[in-house]
Order: structure tokens, then C-alpha cells, then sequence
């Protein structure tokens, strides 16, 4: 016998198909299937999304089983390793994730599969508290509030002085992102940290060279 047939002979025992009783690919299922339904519970409690998609929920937890199973079939035989292998290699995911926490649940289902079916039990239970932890601590830092946008139209171009005051009077500190002169009027666009929303709104409103104003706001937060 010579070194390839001792490699090949290793390769193959290894994937032996021995190796999995039906009593450890129950167990494998069944703990992929109580930290999947754990997984299911957090981003339910977690997420901020203002639609909560059920159906994203229970595929992503349901993924773990999935791949949990791929991963023990692939354990059985060399053959349906290389087939997996060549089979996924073709799939492609058109869905696009918004939400970058979607992308962490997503990432940690896949992966609570591949260490279950690999038998690392206590390494998916150990890795389910510590992002728990995680998410919670990280979660509890402050944040200040972030910018808006403060838009004005007014009949003249005159009335830009009087608007800037205001809103340093009333925002503390602003940035003109825009402005637009035309015939009939002029419209700006301010970046301002909100301080007194309603009384601004108010004190522009009441100027009489102007004729609308939005105050825009948007779902980012600024790190202190």
C-alpha cells in the first residue's frame, strides 16, 4: 500500500457514515432547534425595525436546522460533501438586508447551524449568551439625537438673515446645506440639532415673507 491509498483510506473512514448514529443526529436537530427557537426570541424582542416580519424571523431560525443538517450530510460521505459543496456554490441571494442587525441574526443562525451539526454544542450555547449580552450592553450606550433638516420657503430673499437668526437662536447650531434663489422666491435647506422644535416652527411660521416650513428627521443617531 502505497501513501495515496493510505490517504484515500483516511479520507474515506473519515467519512464514514458509521459515525452518526441516529441517536446523535436527534440530539444535533434538537439543540440547533432550541437555540434557533431562543435566536427566534431575541430578534423579536430586539429588533427596531418599524415592520416586524414574521416570516424573515422564522426562516432565519429555521436556517439553523437546515445547515445543521447539510452539515451532518456532509459528515457522511465524501460524495454528498463534494455535491453540497458544487450545489452551493451556484445559489445566489437576490434579497437585500436593510437592516444591519437582520445581518447579524442572519450570520448567527447560519452559524449556530455549522457548530451544531459539527457536534460543538456548548461552543452555539456559550456563543448564543455572549451575543445576547452583547447586543443588550452595546444597545444601552447613550446617543444623542441626530440632525434634521429644516426647510424654508420664503417670497424673498430678504428673509434669510431673519431666518438664520431664529434658528441659531433656537437650534444652537446649524448648517446651510442649501439654498435656491428663483423670481418668485428663495428656499433653503438648514442642517440643524433639534432644541426647541415647536417654538421654531412656530417663530418661522409667524415671519410673513415666508410661506411653508418642514422640519425633516431621519432614523440615524450621533455617537457622543
Amino acid at each position: 500500500m502505497n501513501f495515496s491509498d493510505v490517504i484515500k483510506k483516511s479520507v474515506l473512514e473519515g467519512f464514514s457514515y458509521a459515525d452518526l448514529s441516529t441517536a446523535k443526529i436527534i440530539v444535533t436537530l434538537a439543540i440547533t432547534f432550541l437555540i434557533a427557537l431562543y435566536i427566534f426570541q431575541v430578534y423579536r424582542l430586539v429588533t427596531r425595525s418599524a415592520f416586524y416580519f414574521k416570516s424573515f424571523n422564522v426562516s432565519m431560525a429555521i436556517i439553523s436546522l437546515v445547515t445543521a443538517g447539510i452539515i451532518l450530510a456532509m459528515q457522511s460521505s465524501i460524495v454528498i460533501s463534494l455535491g453540497m459543496v458544487g450545489a452551493l456554490s451556484i445559489v445566489r441571494f437576490r434579497t437585500a438586508i436593510k437592516d444591519p442587525m437582520d445581518l447579524l441574526f442572519l450570520f448567527w443562525s447560519i452559524g449556530t447551524g455549522i457548530i451544531c451539526g459539527a457536534g460543538l454544542y456548548k461552543i452555539a450555547i456559550i456563543l448564543a449568551i455572549l451575543v445576547t449580552v452583547g447586543i443588550i450592553i452595546l444597545d444601552m450606550l447613550p446617543v444623542r439625537a441626530g440632525t434634521r433638516l429644516l426647510i424654508v420657503n420664503a417670497d424673498t430673499k430678504e428673509a434669510e438673515d431673519a431666518i438664520e437668526a431664529a434658528v441659531k437662536e433656537l437650534s444652537g447650531s446649524y448648517k446651510l446645506k442649501s439654498k435656491n434663489i428663483t423670481a418668485d422666491g428663495m428656499d433653503l435647506i438648514l442642517e440643524i440639532r433639534e432644541k426647541n422644535e415647536k417654538e421654531l416652527m412656530d417663530r418661522l411660521s409667524e415671519m410673513e415673507q415666508i410661506t411653508s416650513v418642514s422640519l425633516l428627521a431621519h432614523d440615524g443617531e450621533v455617537k457622543n
